[in-house]
């Protein structure tokens, strides 16, 4: 039996890849494309560590490109979902009493395979399957995920570590296990490594798993699990389970195992989930654990001391990469009228130079919205405000799905604060500005923290101290990842942690150990060295007199 202590290697951001010209990095990704263009691949169901091909299927085709058939992918029934159940129900008692180093073993390993052989793979399925340039690949299917795998391991050895005080009589201790039952993961479309880390997560503090991945990014998904089987994953501590979110959903929900949710989407989805589980409290054996990150109708605002070409650097960046498709993406903005001109020239100067396409064009800044449906939608808000006397199209407006789901970056600036850009989340390259007056700058700092019922990311820019010192306290509770003088995005695993309230989820900081902490059931053991031989007490014997 080992009889020592061991630590996992202290965690480490991976570093970014740049991708220039001439590049090794570059070279290899760029043959990779290639590479997966002309393969097809079918995406099966994984239960208990057994491929599944089902005869519900769907076409995965890269958003960018509608002729580029990437594979297909197969779909659950409730027969799937019954028998997944059943294999992490298998699994969990195994895979909970592991040693906690084998288990942060396995996650170490995937991350140093996707470090190494498979960060190119992973990369180009994201951008193929997704539509996302390559920086923008990199540093969320490559950089963000392998720091998920390596911080999460830190983070657990930190939690086991939170021991009680004990004394000389009694030795007390904290016993952190695995849920009691399974987890259901829910993972989106727009960020590769939210779909790793969701399922791996909950699994790496010893709880078995259920994983639905977004039908949209099942392709990428799909590639992470086999980085998962190939780093030692043991059958059923993590089921693959692509389909349709009722076919899926109504049957784990109905499980008496079922015993925690982990979630990014959006906010109506997420509450129809609170409110099926809620009816369904008294068959679980235990209360689940909901965890989730919803929408968020991000924000900058600036003050009349900002510098104007960093805040329209922020906008374009932070509101136009990726195509506005993140959680935290820049949407509303409040900027002084003294600065508007100058942050309004600045910006358009740079967008009139941004070029849009697919992915394999590596000049191209932005390329398509992620399907038909996200297309109609998006650009429903741009056709809507086009027609309107009170909004002004700064820039962009035009879409065209003939090819791929093509939105340009567009700007609008609305003269009503409460209009619905500035207030609903359009998920797409679409940006509000409401320019207000320099002297109503408290006033304003109040309009930003009551528009939205969203509370994820926003920014201040400000050069003025006192600004920056009151924007902080004023917009507490408006975002859970604040930023100063800086975009709203970004957020790096282990220095940002991230997560919102209100409408924007339950703030349980991914990237962070308050994450990992909720996928853990405590014990106290007390463990007396000399009990007592009688019940009797001082205070009850009689007086000397």
């Amino acid at each position: 039996m080992l009889n020592s202590k061991s630590s996992v290697p202290p965690p480490v951001n991976e570093p970014v890849l740049q991708y220039r010209p001439g590049s090794p990095e570059r070279e290899v990704l760029q043959r990779t494309l290639k590479q997966l263009k002309n393969e097809f691949v079918d995406i099966p169901v994984v239960i208990g560590g057994k491929h599944i091909y089902t005869d519900n299927t769907l076409d995965v085709r890269a958003p960018h490109d509608h002729k580029t058939h990437l594979g297909r992918l197969h779909q659950v029934s409730e027969a799937e979902i019954s028998d997944a159940i059943s294999a992490a129900m298998a699994a969990r008692l195994d895979w909970m009493r592991m040693d906690w180093q084998d288990r942060a073993a396995i996650f170490l390993r995937a991350g140093e395979l996707l470090a190494g052989p498979w960060r190119a793979t992973l990369n180009a399925a994201t951008m193929l399957c997704q539509s996302k340039t390559a920086y923008q690949a990199e540093i969320d299917s490559a950089c963000e995920l392998i720091d998920f795998f390596r911080f999460n391991a830190h983070f657990m050895q930190r939690i086991y570590e939170d021991q009680p005080f004990s004394t000389s009589a009694a030795w007390n201790r904290m016993e952190y296990r695995g849920l009691e039952g399974f987890v259901f993961a829910v993972t989106p479309f727009n960020f590769t490594s939210i779909g790793g880390n969701l399922p791996t997560a909950p699994a790496i503090m010893g709880n078995t798993v259920l994983w639905k991945p977004a039908t949209t990014a099942a392709y990428s998904s799909w590639f992470i699990y086999r980085i998962l089987e190939e780093a030692g994953l043991p059958p059923g501590v993590i089921n693959f389970v692509p389909g349709p979110g009722r076919s899926v959903g109504t049957p784990t929900f109905a499980s008496e195992h079922f015993a925690g949710l982990h979630f990014t989407g959006s906010t109506s989805t997420f509450q129809f989930m609170w409110k099926t589980i809620s009816e369904q409290i008294s068959k679980y054996r235990s209360y689940p654990r909901i965890v989730g990150e919803t929408g968020g109708k991000d924000f900058i605002i600036a003050h009349p001391s900002a510098h104007p070409a960093e805040v329209a650097t922020a906008i374009v960046r932070g509101g136009f990469e990726y195509q506005g498709q993140k959680c935290s993406a820049a949407s509303r903005m409040y900027i002084p009228d003294s600065l508007w001109g100058s942050v309004r020239d600045h910006m358009v100067e740079q967008l009139e130079s941004i070029k849009m396409g697919p992915v394999d064009d590596f000049t191209n800044f932005m390329n398509a919205v992620i399907d038909k449906p996200a297309f109609d939608s998006i650009s429903g808000y741009i056709d809507a405000a086009a027609a309107r006397d009170d909004v002004e199209v700064v820039f962009g407006g035009g879409h065209d799905d003939s090819e791929g789901y093509y939105i340009e970056p567009t700007v609008l600036k609305v003269s009503d604060p409460s209009y619905r850009t500035m207030c609903e989340e359009i998920f797409g390259p679409v940006v509000s500005v409401y320019v207000y007056p320099e002297s109503k700058w408290v006033e304003t700092l109040k309009l930003v923290d009551q528009t939205s019922p969203y509370a994820l990311t926003g920014a201040v820019f400000a050069t003025d101290r006192r600004a920056i010192s009151q924007a902080t306290t004023e917009l507490a509770e408006a975002a859970g990842n604040f930023y100063i003088n800086d975009k709203p995005t970004g957020a790096v695993v282990g220095q940002q942690p991230f997560g919102g309230a209100r409408a924007s989820g339950t703030n349980d900081k991914a990237g962070s150990f308050l994450n990992l902490v909720r996928w853990v059931s405590a014990r106290s053991i007390k463990e007396t060295f000399s009990p007592p031989r009688h019940y009797g007490y001082p205070f009850m014997e009689p007086n000397l007199d």
